[in-house]
């Protein structure tokens, strides 16, 4: 009922908004024009609007800006060219009515004389941002996240359609990338690494229900599977790099968006008009907890969360450009627990935050060296309390926690393009983390809350690389390293080489290749969890425990067929060795299948794992007002404990596969600016693996049990998804009106994913995929 309300609410604010009269509605292209490897500006390139009449052009100037005024929205493409650099082609720009589009462009630098080749425009759509980056890697765009149907302008969402990446069916945003588990994953923002950015997360996930960056904060970014380069380190699995896009300098620009899933506004423009220096701010607030808290919704578990975001650019004469950023999220839920006779059996109350704020500083030496530096502070905690009820009048805490961690990071990067041959670039990274952990269960045999965690103090972690990318051929590229890192406080360490080799055979396919070690920190209450012995007494056993680490091995081949259709295929076989597993012979526990939590139990490095795959993408990009994304991945995934047997690992879902297609449609004439846009998403992937509970074990102790000498024995079913999207568009003289229903699960198809043991109703409950879910909104932009 609530849902067809706000349904109801948003369709009638939007037709009142509307103006039927037609109009030609025009906007501003401008931006910047730099060098791709030492971001030099890049003054008297030309720039022109494909297929505009009458044609529209412009040149940049003496510090590489510029600016084409009156181009119809709606979408489309830019040619940039430049003497002694490749031409380049920007396509599907879409251009909206209410803001101004702001670009960023880097070129590379030709290998041939001019005079001895004319140099053709590239219109790679398949490259990636990071120029060291030439293997396992995909950029992915704002509008691609709000595009995509399922995606919910969430990028961990929207790739999950990408080859070898699979979410969570039952509704977070878990990201498993080749088998591994989500816990590998690295979150980046403007090239810092942050912590978990997801409302309702743990320490130690990646995951959770909702990302707290609104993608209307997000400008391209890059996602890598495998093979990284050398920059990356504390990864094994995948690492999203996130970048936020900057804010207008020359005009104030706001959206308000209202839907389902939260209510936001956003703002940015320049701090004082022709300075140059600009801001960019989202904040947003749950729409459940707002209707709660004015009680006009009423049911168990409401959830509540508010976050924001901003970017502050400030670009001076002499002494570089300085940016602000920051990401924050607040969230909890409470839930009360009924037994049969509707009594509150249980209460659950969890909440969780996250922060993060950074200064970046780049100064430009000269047209071939810039150095890169930034300090940052992040944190991150969730606090816990599970009561049961033990008689009428009194309930028993069982289990109770609070993990806070914070982190400050100071790091340097120096940059310098030799020539069009050869760049190199080498920094250093240190964070301090500060952490108080406590978490205490209920002991039965003693009668008294008894502590998994009790711990304040702080970890140090160093990490230095050097990345060196030489263009061999115009149609060879090499990019080699090395990375290194150390943890302070037990002087466990890392080298890992890398090397990644790109070979264009023939005009628009290629060949890559790559190989890489790559190691990851476990969760610091993996290092500091207390173990408590017969007598009473704590000890600490991981403390020493070392890093996780693999071996990645890829290979690759990429086809433009077309020059809006791409196809890529890619194999891979990972190497997971220093795996944390239990120090018992016989034990079958290891790290590898843990995506949250953590575990008390005493660990070594001797585990091993393996996971290897062919993948498929076959991509038509977005022309003709139509795309489709089709993708398919065999793999396996395998662990081997102390025990020394292998067995599947808990993400071992076997295949995923995935069509993904989209169409829009102009409605009326032209210059009314109205746009129907469809997509949908089928998704069909392997079930993960679970381990099956004991249920005489779970009755005889009150709680749940599982059959530990059975561990990921039981495949949950294979998933079956199909979500679709409709979007209405409206582009007026000064404003932009959007209003979309994006559909999850439309079939209701309800898989069993895993089981667990209520303790309300003494019955194995199972766990099904998330159920058939639409979610609106509507953005007004202004």
């Amino acid at each position: 009922m609530t849902t067809r309300r706000i349904s109801i609410s948003l369709i009638l604010f939007f037709l009142l908004s509307l103006n039927t009269q037609a109009q030609l509605v025009t906007q501003t292209i401008r931006g910047k024009i730099i060098d791709k490897d030492s971001r030099a500006t890049l003054p008297g390139a030309n720039i022109m609007i494909i297929g505009s009449n009458p044609v529209l052009v412009s040149a940049t100037d003496f510090d590489g800006n510029f600016r084409i005024d009156k181009v119809p929205v709606g979408r489309c493409d830019i040619k940039i060219t430049y003497i002694g650099y490749e031409d380049r082609i920007i396509p599907n720009i879409v251009v909206g009515s209410a803001k101004e589009i702001v670009l960023e462009i880097e070129l590379s630098e030709s290998l041939v004389k001019i005079e001895e080749v004319t140099i053709s425009a590239k219109k790679n759509k398949a490259e990636v941002l990071n120029e060291m980056a030439v293997v396992s890697a995909k950029t992915f765009s704002v509008e691609e996240t709000s595009r995509y149907a399922g995606a919910l302008g969430d990028p961990a969402r929207m790739v999950s359609a990408y080859a070898g990446v699979t979410g969570d069916a039952t509704g977070n945003n878990d990201i498993v990338v080749r088998g591994n588990s989500s816990k590998g994953i690295q979150w980046r923002l403007e090239g810092v690494e942050i912590p978990n950015p997801n409302h309702f997360s743990d320490e130690g996930m990646t995951g959770g229900p909702i990302n707290a960056l609104n993608s209307a904060m997000l400008s391209n970014s890059d996602f890598f599977t495998g093979a990284f380069a050398p920059e990356y380190g504390n990864a094994y699995s995948g690492v999203f790099d996130m970048k936020l896009r900057t804010g207008n300098n020359q005009k104030r620009e706001y959206s308000l968006g209202v839907g389902v899933l939260g209510i936001d506004f956003t703002f940015e423009g320049p701090f004082k008009k022709g300075g140059g220096s600009s801001y960019l701010a989202n904040y947003r607030y749950s729409s459940l907890a707002l209707l709660d808290n004015i009680g006009v919704v009423d049911f168990n578990g409401v959830p509540k969360y508010q976050d924001c975001s901003f970017k502050f650019l400030f670009p001076t004469k002499k002494a570089g450009t300085f940016s602000l950023f920051g990401l924050g999220g607040l969230s909890n839920i409470n839930q009360d627990f009924l037994d049969s006779l509707g009594r509150v059996n249980s209460v659950s109350q969890f909440a969780s935050k996250m922060g993060t704020a950074g200064l970046n500083h780049t100064y430009q030496f000269s047209d071939k060296t810039y150095l890169k530096s930034g300090i940052s502070l992040s944190g991150n905690g969730s606090a816990v309390d599970y009561r049961e009820r033990m008689t009428d009048d009194e309930m028993q805490t069982q289990y109770s926690s609070d993990l806070s961690k914070a982190s400050a990071r100071i790091m340097t990067t120096l940059h310098h393009k030799f020539n069009a041959k050869h760049k190199l670039q080498t920094g250093v990274i240190y964070t301090q983390h500060f952490f108080g952990f406590q978490s205490h269960y209920f002991d039965e045999d003693f009668g008294r809350m008894q502590p998994l965690l009790d711990n304040k103090g702080d970890a140090g972690m160093l990490q230095a690389f050097a990345s060196w990318k030489y263009r061999i051929t115009e149609k060879l590229t090499m990019v080699s390293g090395m990375h290194y890192t150390q943890l302070m406080f037990n002087k466990a360490n890392s080298l890992e080489p890398r090397l990644a080799l790109n070979w264009e055979f023939k005009p628009g396919q290629s060949i890559n290749a790559g190989f890489g070690m790559h190691s990851r920190m476990e969760p610091l209450t993996y290092y500091f969890a207390h173990q408590t012995q017969d007598d009473g007494s704590t000890l600490q056993p991981n403390k020493n425990l070392g890093l996780s680490k693999a071996r990645h091995y890829t290979i690759g081949y990429s086809n433009m067929l077309t020059k809006n259709l791409h196809l890529k295929l890619e194999a891979y076989y990972q190497e997971l060795y220093n795996v944390p597993v239990e120090n018992l012979d016989t034990s079958m526990f290891s790290a590898l299948n843990l995506s949250e939590g953590w575990t008390d139990k005493s660990l070594v490095n001797k585990g091993k794992g393996r996971n290897y795959g062919l993948e498929l993408t076959l991509e038509k990009f977005f022309a003709q007002r139509y795309f489709f994304l089709v993708t398919g991945s065999l793999y396996k995934s395998r662990y081997t404990p102390a025990d020394g047997i292998e067995r599947n690992s808990r993400f071992d879902g076997n295949f995923a596969a995935n069509v993904l297609f989209g169409k829009e449609f102009r409605l009326g004439k032209a210059e009314k600016n109205r746009t129907l846009g469809i997509s949908g998403k089928v998704q069909f992937i392997g079930g993960n693996y679970y381990t099956p509970v004991d249920l005489a074990a779970s009755l005889a102790e009150g709680r749940e049990v599982l059959q530990e000498d059975k561990p990921f024995s039981v495949k949950g079913d294979n998933i079956f998804q199909a979500n679709l999207a409709l979007t209405y568009r409206r582009d007026r003289k000064k404003t932009t009106h959007e209003v979309k229903a994006d559909i999850q699960n439309i079939t209701n198809n309800q898989a069993v994913t895993f089981e667990v043991f209520d303790s309300g109703t003494q019955k194995i409950q199972k766990i099904y995929q998330l159920s058939l879910l639409p979610v609106l909104s509507y953005k007004f932009t202004f």
